[in-house]
């Protein structure tokens, strides 16, 4: 793969991961959105389809996660680095799903803080951006042996 296809690559799958972002209203269910743009600790939980918000949710992190590991293996043309992303993209989803159904059935004003943080990582792809670097150090680290 040239770099010029390489980089036209990474453009249009950052991009989707973009549009995603600009476009979550339009595309997902999720009452949450408006709830944390507000000052949230003092407005009561908003009202919410929890069966409809966990498959709108599932689906957002199932689109971030195969986008962010197309960009993993364009980075690094390694099978076993986008195996072991795969792996721990879908351990992540389950023990963060299961934290995030916790707080959406049973919502308190104190907990309100870590739910925003847990909700974040299942919406947005940060674990793209921990595994970016930490798998550019780690080649980097095999190189200079």
């Amino acid at each position: 793969m040239t770099n010029i296809v390489k980089l036209v690559l990474l453009i249009v799958l950052f991009g989707m991961l973009i549009l995603i972002r600009a476009f979550e209203n339009e595309l997902f269910y999720d009452p949450y959105l408006t709830f944390f743009k507000n000052d949230y600790l003092y407005i009561d939980n908003p009202r919410r389809e929890v069966l409809k918000l966990t498959l709108f949710t599932t689906l957002r992190y199932f689109l971030n996660s195969i986008i962010s590991l197309g960009i993993l293996f364009i980075f690094f043309k390694d099978r076993s680095v986008v195996k072991f992303s795969g792996l721990l993209y879908t351990v992540a989803f389950f023990i963060l799903l299961s934290l995030y159904l916790y707080f959406v059935i049973n919502p308190k004003k104190e907990d309100y803080y870590i739910f925003f943080n847990i909700r974040r990582f299942l919406i947005q792809p940060l674990l793209l951006l921990l595994l970016l670097p930490a798998f550019y150090y780690n080649q980097l680290k095999s190189i200079k042996k």
